[in-house]
């Protein structure tokens, strides 16, 4: 046993109350498994540990296991003891999720290091100063253009958030994704597709233009969102999505939108003159509720639990509660992926590839299926009326990191796949290059130069792959890894061997000569003056010996 005290809850406790943390969770709760558990978790020595694997101390998951913590603690005026009852009793109906965490089985298994990309990624962002804030909403204009947070949340329930994440925004046409869902849910698609299409309309999102049904052309510009807000109610569906996290209501939003809402009454009009509204459904009370929808007031790190809660397929990650039906999810992401960004709607699926959703505030609520959710807010805006720090963001993310819904998987290696354990790519690069060096297969070592994998990766032997084809004689393997791949033949292997010695050992003439020529052709260009010399192993700029 050991001292249990207020530091356990702090960010940097006492490193022997961790210790007995970590030891009672491989051996009081884990014993078939604590070789296992062990090795993985030994090294978290604080409970920022808690902090890399992406869960937070506030999370609705751990509420029991905080919560008798700190009454542990309270209720001594001195140290508290951790034994094993007090253990089973604070823990025990988390074990499963912290054996999760700390075995990085989570959906970002290297979450700090992704983080840090985030952050490199939100710095860029943050010098972009183009744009201007909305001011056609009176209060809208009241927001600093220097505001600029971004909050994201993975299906786990892996949180992350810099900058202003904890300043209200109201949604404004961010809602319009939410309503619509809710609806599905609710009505089902085909009712809901009986008064507003699916198609996207190529015009401004207040545009008076109904399509050839005479219906609004989608849910996603004011006047398909109009017709939804006769279908639903909202407010409960929106709390859960945010898994209870801060949702409020901007009433000062609400009345400068009735104020200034002359084209949407416009809308309604020319709705209700169409007949686009459900029979019994008031014009002017699904206006007025539009209006309170675009007035819902959220944080980016509430609205990155939303954005979570539709790349889960409508469960809540943080409270694991089903609050949308998977078709309603489906649907909802299809049309935010064509529909969602305004004028811009084509150029985001073409260059991020992600179903996202702006708003005028400065919102940008981005999905990536069975991943994450993110919402980025910073005030300026383009000019179609979305936010050009969240645009710059969504497009850096997808830059670094393989998420848009077309990026190969196998072969894009520029981009990280932050989905994957540090060393997964690496080690199946190494198993896939060996075994087509050992079998003499130069088709696939020439798609794996042409996808731009390090020709030289050892295996734990510090063996290449110019060692093992020439140890298995493979003439043609050498010669491209030699001529096209530029390798380099003066690698020792874990056993002082360079790969001529291996062709010399099993007898192997062809590659020996192969080798020895190349050799001598890679000495010659080391005694070249600088300017001249080219690398033994460049990286390949073209396919020139490829194909």
């Amino acid at each position: 046993m050991a001292s249990l005290t207020t530091s356990f809850l702090s960010p940097q406790p006492n490193l022997c109350v961790v210790n007995l943390f970590i030891y009672f969770i491989v051996f009081c709760l884990l014993e078939p498994l604590h070789c296992i558990v062990f090795f993985t978790v030994t090294c978290l020595v604080t409970l920022y540990a808690l902090k890399r694997t992406g869960l937070i101390v506030s999370d609705p998951r751990l509420k029991d296991c905080m919560d008798k913590l700190q009454h542990s603690v309270s209720e001594s005026c001195h140290d508290v003891m951790m034994d094993r009852e007090l253990f089973h009793k604070c823990v025990g109906g988390n074990i499963v999720l912290l054996i999760q965490a700390f075995r990085k089985k989570f959906i970002i298994p290297e979450f700090e290091s992704f983080v840090s990309k985030i952050d490199q990624i939100y710095d860029t962002v943050q010098k972009n100063h183009n744009g201007h804030v909305a001011v056609y909403i009176p209060h809208l204009a009241k927001f600093s253009p220097d505001l600029w947070g971004v909050s994201l949340c993975t299906v786990d329930g892996q949180r992350h958030s810099v900058g202003d994440t904890k300043q209200p925004f109201c949604l404004q046409s961010c809602v319009k994704p939410l309503e619509y869902a809710v609806a599905i849910h609710e009505a089902g698609t085909e009712k809901v597709h009986r008064y507003v299409g699916m198609e996207p309309s190529g015009l401004k999102f207040n545009k008076l233009y109904l399509d050839e049904e005479d219906k609004p052309h989608n849910p996603m510009v004011n006047a398909g969102a109009i017709v939804i807000s006769s279908l639903i109610k909202m407010m409960e569906f929106i709390k859960k999505m945010a898994g209870q996290e801060y949702v409020g209501f901007s009433n000062a939003t609400f009345q400068s939108e009735k104020e200034t809402g002359d084209r949407n009454f416009a809308i309604g009009y020319y709705l209700k003159e169409k007949k686009c509204f459900p029979t019994g459904a008031e014009m002017i009370d699904a206006l007025d509720f539009y209006f309170q929808l675009c007035s819902i007031e959220v944080t980016c790190e509430s609205g990155s639990v939303m954005a979570a809660t539709l790349a889960h397929g409508g469960i809540c990650p943080i409270t694991g509660e089903r609050v949308l039906s998977a078709e309603a999810v489906r649907n909802t992401l299809s049309l935010m992926h064509s529909c969602g960004m305004y004028d811009f709607s084509g150029q985001m699926a073409f260059h991020v590839g992600l179903p996202a959703k702006s708003g005028v505030s400065g919102a940008v609520l981005l999905v990536v299926p069975n991943v994450m959710g993110v919402m980025c807010w910073s005030p300026p805006l383009d000019r179609v009326g979305n936010s050009v720090r969240g645009i710059h963001f969504c497009q850096e993310l997808v830059s670094s990191f393989n998420f848009h819904n077309y990026d190969n998987l196998r072969h894009l290696v520029k981009k990280q796949d932050p989905r994957r354990q540090d060393g997964d790519d690496r080690n199946k690069s190494v198993v896939s290059l060996m075994f087509a060096a050992y079998s003499g297969d130069v088709s696939a070592l020439r798609r794996f130069a042409l996808s731009l994998m390090d020709m030289e990766l050892k295996d734990y032997d510090s063996r290449t792959a110019l060692h093992v084809a020439a140890g298995e004689g493979h003439v043609d393997v050498v010669r491209f890894l030699t001529d096209a791949c530029k390798v380099n033949p003066f690698v020792k292997d874990r056993w002082g061997n360079i790969p001529l010695d291996d062709a010399m050992q099993f007898g192997h003439s062809a590659v020996v000569k192969v080798l020895q020529d190349y050799q001598v052709a890679c000495q010659e260009q080391e005694r070249l003056p600088v300017a001249d010399t080219i690398p033994i192993a460049p990286k390949l700029e073209t396919v020139e010996g490829m194909v």
